[in-house]
């Protein structure tokens, strides 16, 4: 199963307590959780007006194995307005605009789509039940 959790930050919220909204999903081969503005699309949806997160920012896609994975999906626009971070304990890394990252199975960790004009982010926490 992989748990996921989701916090939006803004400027005007720091040092606040964010609302979390919740998402899983079993791992299972094909089974997938998507976060951006879509409600009809995504499982975990920003606000409308966060344009820096695309309609389906986010994909997480369960392989064969059981295995999952996470995609930045390219949006309308050829130059994103974010960028997307994964951090595991001590290790971080960038993910490219339209790249795909194994998650650590039995795992837990966080991605930050954070908006490269305004100090807001979506933070999404995910844990890979192993």
């Amino acid at each position: 199963m992989l748990e996921l959790t989701m916090a939006t930050v803004s400027a005007a919220d720091a040092g606040a307590t964010a609302g979390m909204t919740m998402a899983d999903a079993p791992s299972e081969p094909g089974a997938a959780l998507r976060v951006g503005r879509d409600g009809a699309v995504c499982r975990l949806v920003t606000p409308e007006d966060w344009l820096f997160v695309s309609r389906v920012h986010l994909e997480f896609l369960c392989g064969p194995d059981g295995g999952w994975q996470v995609s930045w999906l390219r949006g309308s626009q050829a130059d994103p307005s974010s960028e997307v971070r994964l951090t595991v304990g001590e290790y971080a890394q960038t993910i490219a605009y339209g790249g795909t990252v194994r998650l650590p199975r039995g795992g837990s960790g966080e991605l930050i789509i954070q908006d490269r004009t305004a100090p807001r982010s979506v933070n999404v926490g995910f844990y890979h039940e192993a």
